[in-house]
């Protein structure tokens, strides 16, 4: 409507090829730079990469965690923010980050419980 012809038709269409790259890349998570993996429990966090490269990167003290979404900022070599939501994990595991982004430790269980 606002650019007629051909020129509208161009325009719409490096649009459209635009949006399925990001989504390729950053929705569907196809990109070799894609977190596939995280690992908790150390010094700092290690993330595996779909291309197989691992990262140990620090993430920011401002975190966003809620009942359905953990938003980690990461800095280092990978510059991003995660988001990971509920059902990415198993509700044992995402309780596990809620609590590890929240306190940054994750739960310890007590002798007594580990030997009953």
């Amino acid at each position: 409507m606002v650019l007629p012809g051909v020129m509208g038709a161009a325009l719409a269409a490096a649009l459209f090829a635009l949006g399925v790259a990001t989504a390729w890349s950053r929705a569907l998570l196809r990109s070799s730079g894609a977190v596939r993996a995280m690992e908790i429990g150390g010094p700092q966090p290690v993330f595996q990469l779909a291309n197989g490269e691992s990262f140990a990167a620090e993430v920011a003290a401002r975190r966003y965690v809620t009942r359905y979404l953990v938003a980690l900022p990461l800095g280092g070599p990978l510059s991003r923010t995660l988001l990971v939501t509920a059902d990415m994990l198993g509700a044992q595991e995402f309780r596990r980050l809620r609590i590890w982004a929240l306190w940054n430790r994750l739960p310890a269980v007590a002798a007594k419980q580990l030997a009953a």
